[in-house]
């Protein structure tokens, strides 16, 4: 490399300078430049050379893409090379519409090959996503424990050693000759010009303003649509995987899993116009999350033809047997025994509800579960033509809590080219478990079921939180140091230490459902009548009916409403685009809660969230592994600065044990529960109570201003008669 490209190199830092002044912006003043959260110079060189179209010289050496690998420290900085400064000249490149004409066939890949190994290696490296073939380890040590029985063959050594050599790696060694470095997706035109896909499907990913791909998508998409551009469909290097994905929050999940899906059912419709039913299901944990996915994958289908369905109580996904329907139907009728005859004849005359014309179902679990059992007693009927099956939140959805329902779900997909995909910000190694266990138990299971390439992949650090953010640990010693603490950040005008202001939209977490409507009820009149008082604040829970939570969602995207209080159900994949900032008031559960309830800001890349935790006495034996998390995303995100977390209070916060981080995800702190055992006495349960004043005194507290409120009216309209001015407003959310 020569000293010119090393100085060139270095002018790019002044991204970072112009950054940070961009960083003041809100993410609620618009959409980010750019979504993509890791990339450096060299990738975006290569990339943009294969948007349009050009190729480097035959000459072109592994060794200068290598350079801004991860093994920079490697660097041979006197070598000379003549084609480093006009590698990327115009007279050497071909400039196409689309694809060039002559490819580089020196890849082993079974993708388009466009791009060489190195080239593919610099670009996912520098996005920082690591591609993993599962099913290649599991093979692997097999492999190893059937080897180590044949010790007599001794006599053909080196046969022998060539046959031994592989086994000889270590575990970290052999994930890394594992690594998987396919075509990445360069930009969105690339889904038609050379992955095929509907043309329709095209041009709405089109009109939604989508042109540069996320990590997540630059890596799956072409994962996922290896099928309909693979001509060999009995290599399982060009055929559509199962797949588990570790991507952030905000990075473009959805978009990633309902593209292929769509595009799948627009070709099996072309191919098959007779046959119709439900070919993908996708689960989520949330009524709201599950809304989110239909309203997306709604405007990418548009015109289509392909149908989305929200699943909903009553709704029929399947036939059932007759025996069923008739038993259904006399357990309505004992039930119904005080009605008068001629309301008996309505209810036996009354049509079941037809089964559902679908071709995709988007559902929580339990809601589909009860939609697949007749009754309680009878098994789960079976959804044979279903394709592809898509957990979102799988983590969550594999948990105790879910896991019965899910894997029930997962059992009744029958078909024997099923593809499973697994999609979360956070995955621990018991989940990957599951879900390869979860693989191999349906391929003996089920008949004819093919066998299909396992693919991890992974964007950035695993389980760690999105780097542009900022993060702040508040120490308030008790509850109602935390409501101080609250109304101090919510004021607009007050600059604390770090300058660090918090302004509306922005979410407030609680640990239970009583904590947040008290929590709701205190801030309830913070904000003035003028500023539009008590509905600028909401509270949202589980306990509140579908009606009351899809209004609330809709006036929280509105804008109308500026503070949501609410728990844990709004804490995974709800996409609010404009929040400005999040509050745990209550510490999170785990660390893997903490990440997602953070992502709720700073989503598709935008800039200038805050993620404000306070924690109180109470909360410090499980403070660590947040302190952890927020420490791990400063340094990813590669600041000089004070850091949030200082070195000195990670080192003197204590360690959890196993049992503790068990009883702290199952039930959070003791002394916040709903029924606390060990919270009997008043003094305590007042130490623990968000506020110490009652309903009926901050309503009187309420009137009372509101009185002098009106009193300075009048004041204000005499001195106006008599000529005076008006240049009083609202100055923000009062202490």
């Amino acid at each position: 490399m020569d000293a010119f490209k090393l100085l060139t190199r270095s002018t790019k830092l002044k991204s970072a300078t112009q950054s940070s002044s961009v960083s003041t912006r809100l993410p609620s003043t618009g959409r980010a430049e750019n979504p993509q959260l890791f990339r450096t110079s060299t990738a975006d060189g290569i990339l943009e050379e294969k948007s349009q179209g050009k190729k480097r010289k035959r000459g072109y050496r592994a060794e200068e893409v290598h350079a801004t690998d991860d093994d920079a420290l490697n660097l041979d900085f006197f070598s000379q090379r003549k084609s480093s400064a006009g590698g990327n000249s115009d007279a050497t490149a071909v400039k196409g519409q689309g694809v060039p004409a002559n490819r580089d066939e020196t890849s082993d890949s079974g993708d388009d090959e466009s791009m060489d190994e190195v080239q593919r290696r610099t670009v996912l490296n520098s996005h920082k996503i690591k591609i993993t073939d599962m099913r290649d380890l599991e093979e692997a040590d097999h492999g190893q424990a059937g080897s180590e029985e044949p010790k007599k063959k001794k006599k053909k050594r080196k046969h022998h050693e060539e046959k031994q050599q592989p086994q000889k790696l270590s575990k970290k060694e052999q994930k890394k000759a594992r690594r998987l470095f396919p075509q990445p997706l360069v930009s969105f035109k690339e889904l038609r010009t050379r992955y095929k896909i509907s043309r329709r499907l095209a041009e709405n990913i089109h009109e939604q303003g989508f042109t540069v791909p996320t990590e997540v998508q630059l890596g799956s998409l072409p994962l996922l649509l290896r099928g309909s551009v693979a001509s060999d469909t009995s290599d399982p290097k060009s055929t559509e995987p199962d797949l588990l994905v570790v991507a952030p929050t905000g990075s473009g999940k959805t978009l990633s899993f309902m593209i292929p899906v769509i595009n799948k059912i627009v070709r099996y419709h072309h191919e098959k116009s007779e046959e119709r039913g439900i070919f993908a299901v996708v689960i989520a944990p949330t009524k709201e999350l599950a809304s989110q996915i239909v309203n997306e994958g709604r405007k990418l289908a548009v015109g289509t033809g392909v149908k989305i369905t929200l699943m909903k109580k009553g709704m029929r996904v399947v036939e059932h047997d007759n025996d069923t329907e008739g038993e259904m139907l006399n357990e309505s009728e004992s039930e119904s025994s005080w009605l008068e005859s001629d309301e008996k004849i309505a209810i036996k005359n009354q049509p079941a509800n037809p089964v559902t014309k679908s071709d995709i179902l988007v559902s929580t679990p339990l809601l589909l579960v009860n939609a697949l059992s007749a009754n309680k007693t009878k098994s789960l009927a079976t959804l044979p033509l279903v394709r592809n099956l898509v957990l979102d939140e799988a983590d969550v959805l594999l948990d105790p809590l879910f896991r019965d329902q899910t894997l029930d779900i997962w059992r009744c997909c029958t078909h024997s080219e099923l593809r499973a995909s697994l999609w979360s910000a956070t995955m621990g190694s018991s989940i990957e478990d599951l879900a390869k266990a979860t693989i191999k138990e349906r391929k003996l299971s089920v008949t004819r079921a093919q066998s299909y390439q396992l693919i991890r992949l992974v964007v950035g650090l695993k389980d760690s939180a999105i780097p542009n953010i900022k993060h702040k640990l508040v120490y308030a010693a008790t509850e109602q140091g935390k409501l101080l603490g609250l109304r101090q950040l919510l004021h607009p005008t007050a600059a604390s230490a770090s300058d660090l202001r918090l302004r509306p939209p922005f979410l407030v977490f609680t640990q239970t459902i009583p904590r947040a409507i008290a929590l709701h009820s205190e801030l309830l009149y913070d904000i003035p009548p003028e500023a539009g008082g008590s509905s600028r604040i909401a509270v949202l829970h589980s306990d509140l009916s579908d009606t009351q939570r899809s209004e609330i969602m809709k006036g929280f995207r509105k804008g109308e409403i500026w503070i949501l209080v609410t728990t844990d159900l709004l804490a995974r994949g709800v996409d609010f685009r404009g929040i400005n900032g999040v509050v745990n008031y209550d510490i999170p559960n785990s660390a893997a809660v903490y990440v997602h309830r953070v992502g709720r800001t700073g989503r598709a890349g935008r800039e200038g969230g805050v993620a404000v935790t306070y924690y109180t006495k109470e909360d410090i034996p499980y403070v660590k592994s947040i302190a952890n998390i927020i420490d791990t995303s400063e340094r990813l995100r590669g600041e000089s600065g004070e850091r949030s977390v200082q070195k000195w209070l990670l080192d003197a916060l204590p360690d959890l044990s196993k049992k503790h981080k068990k009883e702290l995800k199952k039930h959070g702190v003791k002394a916040r529960q709903s029924n606390a055992k060990g919270v009997s006495d008043d003094k305590d349960r007042r130490r623990t109570r968000i506020s110490t004043k009652s309903g009926f005194e901050r309503r009187q507290e309420n009137k009372k201003k509101g009185a002098i409120a009106a009193s300075r009216k009048r004041l204000q309209g005499s001195a106006k008669s008599d000529g005076g001015s008006d240049d009083d407003g609202w100055d923000g959310i009062e202490d």
